[in-house]
């Protein structure tokens, strides 16, 4: 296999994973999590999104939650999903650095999630491109459905290139090419990430994908053949697009993990220290999360011999 030799975790369980949870985590729980990805060495965390709270209760207290961890900023990259130019000012208002800005491939999905059409999201970048850079906010874009569409099924691969060539033509630091509900596998991952990689060489993509199908961790192993080596992920496997029907949990960053650093590819991240912010977010929840490593340990685990 020819694989990268390391990989950037996204850890998003604080703003995707909550986000389809009927318990809405007051800013201390989040925090409670937080700190244990931190003593984890998780690097990037999606903490919340500035979107509208009667839309997306859980993201409510995003505001207050950002102001508990803050301080971390010189160690961990904190990003903040932007749906609009309204929340990127709110963003910047409370001292975000990093935002997430989302809008979809497919037409349909983009009506349900931002009320505008796809083409309307990529005019309304430009304002929001404009501002992020007057104000020193690094600016990452997702596109949703990249590897297909609940409404309209497949998104053809040229309408992606058309998305990314009109994105790339403002100041950006990541796209992440997301498969919002679990679609693709692992042979239209590689395709895509290795046509995207062979056309903008110098410019560094992520991808994000659920495992509503079960394909997500294979899908991973896709990308990384085609050289992608910045993944989304959530703590637990816990997850959703509230806009996309059977959008079921995201791949799980301790799976992920478990899966990466026994094949001697490097992450950076204590994995024991992992498991333990899945279980606390388990405590915190009430319920099981999706992910397996938690509940089996480690592959390298030993038991003992029955009597």
């Amino acid at each position: 296999m020819k694989l990268v030799k390391e990989v950037t975790i996204n850890e998003v369980g604080l703003r995707d994973g909550l986000q389809l949870e009927s318990k809405v985590l007051t800013p201390e729980e989040k925090l409670d999590v937080f700190n244990l990805l931190h003593e984890a060495k998780v690097s990037e965390v999606e903490f919340g999104s500035f979107v509208n709270p009667r839309l997306v209760p859980q993201m409510a207290n995003t505001s207050d939650f950002y102001s508990q961890i803050q301080e971390h900023e010189a160690k961990m990259e904190l990003v903040a999903l932007v749906p609009n130019l309204k929340g990127l000012e709110i963003a910047q208002e409370n001292g975000v650095r990093t935002v997430n800005y989302v809008l979809s491939a497919s037409n349909t999905h983009n009506q349900q999630n931002v009320r505008q059409t796809t083409e309307e999201s990529l005019n309304s970048f430009k304002v929001l491109s404009q501002f992020a850079s007057e104000n020193n906010i690094g600016l990452n874009v997702t596109v949703a459905t990249s590897f297909g569409c609940p409404f309209e099924g497949t998104v053809p691969q040229n309408q992606i290139m058309k998305i990314l060539d009109t994105l790339l033509l403002h100041n950006i630091n990541r796209i992440t090419l997301a498969d919002t509900t679990g679609m693709a596998n692992p042979k239209q991952i590689y395709d895509l990430t290795k046509a995207v990689g062979d056309e903008w060489r110098n410019f560094e993509f992520g991808c994000h994908f659920h495992n509503t199908r079960g394909m997500g961790m294979a899908n991973v192993l896709a990308g990384m053949e085609a050289g992608i080596r910045i993944y989304d992920s959530s703590i637990g496997g816990i997850g959703g697009c509230p806009f996309a029907p059977g959008a079921t949990g995201n791949v799980c960053t301790e799976d992920v993990v478990h899966m990466l650093e026994e094949m001697g590819v490097k992450t950076s991240i204590d994995l024991d220290a992992l498991i333990a912010a899945s279980h606390k977010l388990k405590e915190i929840l009430g319920h099981d999360l999706p992910g397996q490593v938690a509940k089996a340990g480690k592959s390298s685990r030993k038991f003992p011999v029955p009597n």
